[in-house]
């Protein structure tokens, strides 16, 4: 066991159990991402001997090969990655929630896909709010319409909203863009739409995860702090 990154988990831990609390948040309410990127399979079993439950993958061909290697552990597996239409067959069969969904033509070759394996595919929808050309994401004003597209594919389960904000050295700037999150997930809640439940914000890594926390996240994306910086 790798002590260093036993106790790294830990801080992160109860840096979102204190952060929760004193924003009078329920500290349950909030998820931790392991983003095992990059990381090796024996790496990844560490950090769920010290106890993750759910770890955050960006490429179906490394993610397939670690899901295999593990697969005796009872651990949940998220794609937070990019995601072409042509993976999306693997993407079903690999994990229990996929953070970016982004386009209609990817959420009909998921519903298709996970169709054929009788199973209800979970997905986030990935927003671009900041409008970077560099980024994934629908637009915001855009989003109602796609969720609405969406909800009609049987194979498919809308759970909430994902965004990545632009990098900034300062959590507090990044504030704004989690906020408009969280209204935007307020606003399709008030809409009601069959088999949407807007009940997660997948939002906050390594560098803002506690302002992520105190505008609504429910789940958390972190790597570097848990598992230190890459090689």
């Amino acid at each position: 066991m790798d002590f260093s990154l036993k106790q790294r988990l830990k801080n992160v831990n109860d840096r979102i159990n204190n952060t929760a609390s004193a924003c009078g948040r329920d500290p349950e309410t909030i998820r931790l991402v392991a983003v095992s990127k990059t990381r090796s399979p024996d790496r990844v079993k560490e950090a769920i001997d010290a106890g993750v439950t759910i770890l955050g993958e960006n490429y179906i061909q490394e993610a397939r090969e670690k899901i295999n290697e593990l697969s005796a552990y009872p651990v949940s597996w998220h794609f937070i990655g990019h995601l072409q239409t042509n993976k999306a067959k693997y993407a079903v069969r690999l994990f229990d929630l996929i953070h970016t969904v982004d386009s209609l033509k990817l959420a009909r070759e998921l519903n298709k896909q996970a169709k054929k394996i009788n199973k209800i595919q979970q997905i986030l929808i990935q927003i671009n709010i900041s409008k970077e050309s560099s980024k994934s994401g629908v637009y915001e004003q855009d989003l109602l319409s796609l969720i609405n597209d969406i909800s009609c594919l049987q194979n498919l389960s809308i759970r909430g909203l994902m965004t990545m904000p632009p990098f900034f050295d300062s959590p507090e700037i990044v504030r704004p863009y989690f906020a408009v999150l969280r209204r935007l997930r307020d606003q399709i809640k008030k809409e009601a739409i069959q088999n949407v439940s807007m009940k997660e914000l997948s939002m906050g890594m390594t560098g803002d995860f506690e302002v992520a926390i105190e505008e609504g996240a429910t789940l958390v994306r972190i790597g570097t702090a848990i598992f230190g910086k890459r090689n």
